[in-house]
């Protein structure tokens, strides 16, 4: 099943997600609705719901894991499959890391949630080299393996971000603008 934004919005209180994560959370929705409806828009065949639902559930359990400090995106994709939200479940499960990418297939949904989660930083639409500078800042701690493989995965995103905006008429550095600019928000 691929839940609605009203079912998404009950799963967030359902699960106490703090307010910050939430407005976060709305962010990347805006940002990832916006790039599937351009792609369709340039011809890619996405389901603009799973993108939605994906990137509004990506943090479902995100604030029991800060108490916890299990990995967020593995509980979150738990949280899925409880409710039968099949077609969300890996979107959730990848949005940290994505575990197969290839430049030369279509744009999944899961690539642009996954996207889209780098480029907002808090609820505010930055660059992917702000983004990284912001997760090395609070999360790194001075610990070399794990900035290392924040930087590696950054590697990813610029990757697929390239591949994304091969396909669409703006580039990148349009991207907040058009988030802020756009009146057709879902979630709002």
């Amino acid at each position: 099943m691929i839940p609605t934004v009203d079912q998404c919005r009950s799963l967030m209180e359902q699960y106490g997600m703090l307010d910050n994560i939430k407005a976060h959370s709305i962010m990347v929705e805006r940002v990832a609705s916006l790039l599937a409806r351009s792609l369709v828009k340039a011809g890619e065949n996405l389901v603009l719901e799973i993108v939605a639902a994906g990137a509004l559930m990506h943090d479902i359990a995100k604030t029991e894991c800060l108490a916890t400090r299990e990995d967020h995106a593995k509980k979150g994709k738990r949280i899925c499959l409880d409710h039968q939200l099949y077609e969300i479940a890996d979107i959730v499960a990848e949005h940290i890391v994505l575990a197969q990418f290839d430049s030369s297939h279509a744009v999944r949904e899961k690539e642009i949630v996954y996207y889209a989660d780098k480029r907002v930083s808090h609820e505010v639409v930055v660059s992917l080299e702000e983004r990284l500078e912001d997760l090395l800042d609070r999360y790194g701690n001075n610990k070399e393996p794990l900035r290392k493989s924040i930087r590696k995965n950054f590697g990813l995103c610029r990757a697929v971000e390239k591949k994304i905006f091969a396909r669409l008429p703006f580039r990148p550095e349009g991207l907040a603008m058009l988030v802020n600019s756009s009146d057709s928000v879902r979630t709002a």
